[in-house]
């Protein structure tokens, strides 16, 4: 299967199965470093289940695509088309909401081919800057991001089971 070429393209509503489960997998095995503790199994069985998936397929205001090898999704990205952040003072702006690559295929340039496709979608609707937060201690992840020409502008803040997690507030203006 490692010969099969990767595809990237947007999500169907049949893969909101998929989806849920690349998700989950990925955000355990990113922010779940010291194992299952009840507020982050909580939080990944009411963030990452297929009917939410369904809904954010069926929102016009959200972009999910996809990166598979054969019938097998290896990576996702959702992109909220509406969403702004202050920090940035663009008038059209795009987050990325999640970008997530299975940890197999991490450092195969599958990544960068996602931000490529969230790049050229955001300018066909003439949207300048595209936006997302990374966790602070997401080292891999804020190079990667530095890489594809993101600059950091921020602090953000992700709350869970009542603490602060700091994130760093990324940005990439697009020429359209």
């Amino acid at each position: 299967m490692t010969d099969r070429p990767v595809a990237v393209r947007c999500a169907a509503k049949a893969d909101a199965e998929q989806l849920a489960v690349l998700g989950m997998q990925v955000w355990l095995d990113n922010y779940a470093t010291s194992g299952i503790h009840p507020a982050i199994a909580r939080y990944v069985l009411e963030t990452f289940t297929p009917e939410k998936f369904g809904a954010m397929l069926d929102d016009p205001a959200t972009l999910i695509l996809v990166a598979e090898r054969g019938r097998h999704l290896i990576a996702l990205a959702i992109v909220a088309l509406d969403r702004l952040t202050d920090l940035c003072d663009s008038l059209s702006q795009a987050e990325v909401d999640r970008l997530y690559v299975q940890e197999p295929f991490c450092n195969a340039g599958i990544g960068a081919r996602l931000v490529e496709a969230i790049e050229a979608e955001l300018r066909s609707r003439k949207i300048a800057a595209v936006w997302l937060e990374v966790w602070a201690k997401n080292e891999r992840a804020l190079h990667f991001y530095s890489r594809n020409g993101f600059d950091d502008i921020g602090t953000a803040f992700f709350e869970l089971n009542g603490s602060q997690h700091e994130n760093r507030v990324l940005v990439k203006r697009l020429s359209v």
